[in-house]
């Protein structure tokens, strides 16, 4: 089971990150925002791909949900971090970094 620390502790050790407010949660930030965190450290919104979304949630629906929203249609995922191991938590943030590290792409 992770937690807040857990999150905090594994965002920030990615290369580059650092951690800002974002309205009421904290964001973790690369080149761009990756993940950030619920002000009650219970979940977290990760950045993935679409296919990355549908993947997770797939894998692990206790874990991963798409965000009810149109950002969970271009890929932000809800995290339950009392659901997720540390193995999820790795690989989830890994993930996610990637895309917040990459330059942004033209549309």
């Amino acid at each position: 089971m992770a937690d807040a620390d857990d999150f905090r502790r594994i965002a920030l050790s990615l290369d580059g990150t650092s951690e800002a407010p974002h309205f009421e949660r904290k964001a973790f930030k690369a080149r761009r925002i990756y993940a950030t965190l619920a002000p009650d450290g219970l979940s977290a919104n990760l950045l993935f791909t679409p296919e990355e979304q549908e993947f997770k949630c797939l894998l692990a629906p206790d874990v991963f949900r798409p965000i009810p929203n149109a950002w969970g249609r271009q890929g932000w995922t809800m995290l339950t971090l009392s659901a997720a191991s540390q193995a999820d938590l790795q690989d989830a943030l890994a993930m996610a970094w990637r895309h917040g590290a990459a330059p942004k792409q033209k549309r």
